[in-house]
C-alpha cells in the first residue's frame, strides 16, 4: 500500500531491526565479550563440578550476567564491591584472572584465596572486590561499613553491596538500611532479584514484592531496573553513583533478573517448569540482547561473533587446564592467614 509505514521487525531479544543502539560499537562489544566470558566460565565450572574436580558449594551466575557487567562499568578505581556467595562473576568483573578463580574453585594453591576459600569466599582488594560471603545477608552491614569508612575519610568513593531477593528479608539488611540512611552513607544496595530465594518463589516468601520500596521507611530512594538489559543497568547505576558522590545518601536498586540454573549445583530446580526457563532464555537473554544490537546496527556479523566466542572459550579452557594442573595448598598453609589471640 503506497505511503504505508513499514513495520519494524524485532529480534528474539526484543531489539528493533535497524534501530540505532543506545551505545557505541566499542561499548557494546565490550559488554558482549565480558558477559560471554562470565557465561562460558560458569558453564565450565558446572562441567568441572560434575566431574568431581570442584568440591563444596558452587553457585552459578548464568542468566544474570548483565547485572554485574553493567554495574561495574559505572564504577571507578577506589570504589568497593561486596556480595554473597554467588560471586564468580563479580570476581571476573573486578578484573581477577580466570585462572586464579578456577584454581580457587578447584582448591589449588594458585587460587585467588590460595585454594582455601573455594567458591564462596574470594577476594581481590586491588580490584575493589571484598567477597564472597557465605552468611545470607551478612554482606549488607559490611557494605555499609565500607560506606562509613569512605564518609569518615572524606573521599568520594562509593560502596556497592549486592544481595538477593531472599536475603532482602533478613533483619540485618534493614539495620544496614537504617544506619546508611541515618549517616547518609555513600552506599548502593543492589538486590539481584532472580525470582527465587533458593527454591522459594518471591510470591510465596515476600508480602510486598516491590523490593525497591524496602528502603522507603528509611528515606532511601529505590528504583526497579531491567536486570536483563546491560544498558539499563549501567544507566541506573551511573545515576545512583552520582547521587552517592554528591553526598546525597544511599540508593536501593532492584535488578530484575533470572538465573537459568538451580540455586546451587545440588539444586535440581523442580520448583519451576522447563517452559518458564526456556521462555526467559528465548525472549530476555542478556547476551542475546547485546548480540542483536551489534548485528542489527551493522557493528558485527555471525562470523565475527563466532570468533569472539572462540577466543573466550579458549581463555576459559586455559583457566580450567591451569586449575587441574595446579598443586593443592601445602600443609603449612593451614596456619597462615588466620588471627590468633593470646
Amino acid at each position: 500500500m503506497a505511503g504505508a509505514k513499514k513495520k519494524s521487525k524485532t529480534t528474539k531479544s526484543g531489539a528493533k531491526r535497524g534501530a540505532k543502539p543506545a551505545a557505541s560499537h566499542e561499548i557494546l562489544e565490550t559488554y558482549y565479550r565480558e558477559m560471554l566470558r562470565i557465561r562460558r566460565f560458569e558453564e565450565k565450572a558446572g562441567q568441572m563440578y560434575g566431574m568431581g574436580l570442584i568440591g563444596g558449594f558452587c553457585h552459578l551466575y548464568i542468566g544474570q550476567e548483565a547485572v554485574v557487567t553493567g554495574l561495574q562499568h559505572a564504577l571507578e578505581p577506589g570504589d568497593s564491591v561486596i556480595t554473597g556467595y554467588r560471586c564468580h562473576a563479580h570476581m571476573l568483573a573486578a578484573g581477577a584472572d580466570p585462572r586464579a578463580i578456577m584454581a580457587e574453585l578447584a582448591g589449588r594453591a594458585g587460587g585467588v584465596s590460595k585454594g582455601k576459600g573455594g567458591s564462596m569466599h574470594m577476594f581481590i582488594p586491588e580490584g575493589g572486590f571484598y567477597g564472597g560471603h557465605g552468611i545470607v545477608g551478612a554482606q549488607a552491614p559490611l557494605g555499609a561499613g565500607f560506606g562509613f569508612a569512605n564518609k569518615y575519610r572524606g573521599n568520594d568513593r562509593v560502596s556497592v553491596t549486592f544481595f538477593g531477593d531472599g536475603a532482602a528479608n533478613q533483619g540485618q539488611v534493614f539495620e544496614a538500611f537504617n544506619m546508611a540512611a541515618l549517616w547518609k552513607l555513600p552506599v548502593i544496595f543492589v538486590i539481584e532479584n532472580n525470582q527465587y530465594a533458593m527454591g522459594t518463589s518471591i510470591a510465596r516468601s515476600t508480602a510486598n514484592k516491590e523490593l525497591c520500596q524496602r528502603g522507603e521507611a528509611f528515606g532511601i530512594r529505590g528504583q526497579q531496573v531491567d536486570g536483563m538489559d546491560v544498558l539499563a543497568v549501567n544507566a541506573a547505576t551511573e545515576k545512583a553513583v552520582a547521587q552517592c558522590r554528591a553526598d546525597e545518601g544511599p540508593v536501593l536498586l532492584e535488578m530484575m533478573t533470572y538465573r537459568y540454573r538451580g540455586h546451587s549445583m545440588s539444586d535440581p530446580a523442580k520448583y519451576r517448569t522447563r517452559e518458564e526457563v526456556s521462555k526467559v532464555r528465548q525472549e530476555r537473554d542478556p547476551i542475546e540482547h547485546v548480540r542483536d544490537l551489534l548485528v542489527e546496527a551493522g557493528f558485527a556479523d555471525d562470523d565475527s561473533l563466532r570468533e569472539v566466542d572462540k577466543a573466550v572459550k579458549a581463555e576459559i579452557n586455559d583457566a580450567a587446564d591451569f586449575a587441574q594442573n595446579n598443586l593443592p595448598p601445602a600443609a603449612d598453609e593451614l596456619f597462615t592467614d588466620i588471627t590468633v589471640s593470646a
